[in-house]
């Protein structure tokens, strides 16, 4: 009965170990780390992609070389904000409080900002070419809405309720 309990608590400590090496959450610089180096990419193919585009759209071009520019564009910033957004899930929840809502809040807030791009690539490809005014005038409407909707989607960082989270995103060199 003995050596039965004896493998019986060996067996539980063995499976506890790794159990609750799965179960554990980052530490708040440890997470901001984790997010910042999962937006770093992002923030640079959002930017490479939009100084592209404004010089693609500077030079002259036909409505159709515009559309394939912007739905190339959009397409891009679409891919890399889910690139992002699935990094930051990776990121787990941090040990703070409320740090499941938090978590939730970058990756639902990179949802949105990725929808949106979405959103905005199906409605350049839906564009007829022809008038070119008329083109133009619904890019407007297509970028409007595109602003519209990041702006609703955008989190502010500076309003985090984590003093400690604010702290590490603040000072850790991958935040900067």
């Amino acid at each position: 009965m003995r050596a039965v309990r004896l493998i019986s608590l060996a067996l539980a400590l063995v499976l506890a170990v790794p159990l609750s090496a799965c179960s554990a959450q980052p530490g708040p610089s440890a997470w901001a780390a984790q997010v910042c180096t999962a937006l770093s990419p992002w923030r640079s193919e959002i930017d490479s992609l939009t100084n592209r585009t404004q010089q693609q759209m500077t030079t002259k071009t036909t409505p159709g070389q515009a559309k394939e520019n912007l739905a190339r564009l959009f397409d891009g910033a679409a891919t890399a904000s889910e690139e992002a957004r699935a990094g930051v899930e990776r990121a787990g929840v941090p040990d703070v409080t409320n740090g499941d809502r938090i978590a939730d809040g970058f990756v639902g807030s990179l949802a949105g900002i990725r929808d949106a791009y979405g959103h905005a690539r199906s409605g350049i490809q839906a564009l007829a070419t022809s008038p070119a005014k008329t083109f133009y005038d619904e890019v407007t409407k297509v970028v409007e809405r595109l602003t519209t909707e990041y702006e609703k989607s955008s989190l502010d960082t500076t309003k985090l309720e984590s003093v400690e989270l604010q702290q590490a995103f603040d000072s850790l060199p991958e935040c900067q």
